[in-house]
């Protein structure tokens, strides 16, 4: 690097002889890994004609220099890039991939000729550390510690590293692993996202992409259970808006699930895998040459009820709009509540929220246990109010973002909202959660009945006769997300005895769910 600083990974090639097209992926985990969690391994890659180079990023795996997260990846990425384009073996035209960390590299600094950025997003504080106002508390402070136990290792500190596996291994890094963190890495880069206010742009450091590297070919692929998805559909619709013509993905996946076992449900052969072979025809395309293949359309998404794909626009939700209705019973009966089709709301809720057992989060896109999960458990629970439409009577399809419009008031100036959409079978004795969103309040405006939006993840799903749809609306989603403290702070961290309990009033009239265009 330009500092002296020598970055380390590991170089694949093709057998024979030649200069080939380059593709380069840059991560923090140790270039062995080379993302294998998800992708197919590097040596394919090079069986298929391809010079492929993992390097380890600054600070981590057996690269020099201190980690400092994506600030230092500008300078470095582009250096790395000129570097592979011009080694010998390479021809010159070189892509780039990955997930995650190594997705968002790929937009910062010089760009590659073709990029396939997975799962990732550019804006830290509203696509990486948070949504709705709250941040990712389970996810994130894993990951701050996986990144943490790395720097454990490099520094030989095998006690520290012990702890934070022991902390991870055990569940105790949910009431331990803040502390934990500033113990053991206090320049942790997630650490620092903990630290900063997620519902104020200020101190976060951001940089948007190039629009002249948003023009270049693009690569999309997501997941609808993914926490990144709003980033990857932002990507796209910068892309878009540039002038570029980006290839969205979208298929039943989490994070790190790209298969057709996800969650709780297996969502056929349809959705086994399918990236390595987007990729390989993309980068066919764009770097050597080769005719586009036939399925290569805008945007294919999988349908997660009907499991099949299809291609749809983005900017075309199914518009489909409801109305909450409740006798006052809809906390307390997870049948009572009503979910009217083309319908206005009537009837008011109250429910309290009780942070000594605070209502989990389920299934969706935050969670360990990421995807479609039974959560009929947890609608039978009193702090959680539930809305239950009629059985469809012929196939209805849900595509687009769910946005949720509540009134809403409370007893104390700090409440969340943590909705959730499921399908209803076997009249009710199975519920599937789809889709999931947070929405955090704080201050004063907490004591007043005032509209709250929530906005859930965008899907797509179709249900079929006989089935039904069912909004829950809870005050928590813990350890998706910390568990709001009531008295308007922001920090994330577990409960304690500072936590309130809190009661809350939502009048059902002037509220509702409506789809509305992803992106």
């Amino acid at each position: 690097m330009g500092d002296g600083v020598l970055l380390r990974g590991e170089l694949w090639q093709p057998a024979g002889r030649g200069r080939w097209p380059g593709l380069l992926m840059r991560q923090p985990y140790g270039h062995r890994l080379a993302s294998t969690v998800v992708y197919a391994h590097p040596s394919w890659y090079a069986q298929q004609g391809y010079l492929v180079f993992v390097q380890d990023v600054r600070g981590c795996g057996e690269s020099e220099g201190e980690f400092l997260g994506f600030n230092q990846e500008i300078s470095d990425g582009s250096i790395s890039l000129m570097a592979l384009r011009s080694h010998p073996l390479c021809n010159g035209r070189v892509g780039s991939y990955g997930f995650s960390y190594q997705g968002l590299t790929q937009l910062l600094g010089n760009p590659a000729d073709a990029m396939a950025p997975a799962m990732t997003g550019w804006n830290q504080r509203l696509h990486l550390a948070s949504e709705g106002g709250a941040h990712f508390y389970a996810n994130n402070l894993a990951w701050g510690l996986q990144l943490a136990a790395e720097q454990c290792r490099r520094s030989n500190k095998t006690e520290q590293w012990n702890a934070i596996r022991a902390s991870l291994q055990g569940g105790d890094f949910l009431v331990n692993g803040l502390e934990l963190l500033r113990q053991v890495n206090p320049g942790n880069p997630v650490l620092a996202w903990f630290n900063r206010n997620p519902l104020s742009a200020e101190s976060w450091q951001e940089q948007a992409p190039d629009p002249a590297a948003l023009r270049l070919p693009l690569l999309l692929p997501q997941g609808w259970h993914d926490p990144y998805l709003r980033g990857g559909l932002d990507i796209w619709k910068l892309s878009k808006q540039a002038g570029g013509n980006p290839l969205l993905r979208i298929g039943p996946w989490s994070h790190l699930s790209w298969d057709r076992r996800v969650g709780s449900v297996d969502q056929g052969p349809n959705a086994c895998g399918g990236v390595d072979e987007w990729q390989l025809a993309f980068f066919d395309q764009h770097l050597r040459d080769r005719l586009p293949p036939k399925e290569a359309v805008p945007c294919l998404v999988f349908d997660l009820l009907a499991k099949v794909w299809q291609q749809r626009d983005p900017a075309r939700p199914s518009n489909q709009t409801w109305g909450l209705s409740s006798g006052g019973l809809a906390a307390s009966r997870s049948d009572e509540g009503e979910l009217l089709a083309n319908h206005h709301g009537r009837g008011i809720v109250y429910w309290v929220h009780d942070p000594w057992r605070a209502a989990p989060g389920c299934g969706g896109h935050l969670g360990a246990d990421a995807g479609i999960q039974e959560r009929g458990a947890i609608d039978g629970r009193a702090d959680v109010v539930c809305f239950t439409g009629a059985p469809v009577m012929e196939p209805l399809e849900l595509w687009g973002a769910p946005q949720l419009t509540v009134l809403v008031a409370a007893d104390q100036t700090g409440f969340d909202l943590c909705a959730s959409l499921a399908v209803v079978r076997k009249q009710g004795a199975e519920v599937l959660v789809l889709s999931t969103g947070i929405l955090r309040q704080l201050g004063e405006h907490c004591l007043h009945l005032a509209p709250r939006q929530v906005q859930l993840q965008p899907l797509l799903a179709t249900l079929q006769p006989g089935e039904q749809l069912r909004l829950c609306i809870a005050a928590a989603a813990w350890p998706q997300v910390s568990v709001n403290r009531g008295d308007g702070h922001w920090a994330p961290g577990p409960v304690g005895p500072e936590h309130l309990s809190i009661r809350l009033e939502m009048q059902l009239e002037g509220s509702g769910l409506e789809l509305k265009a992803m992106g």
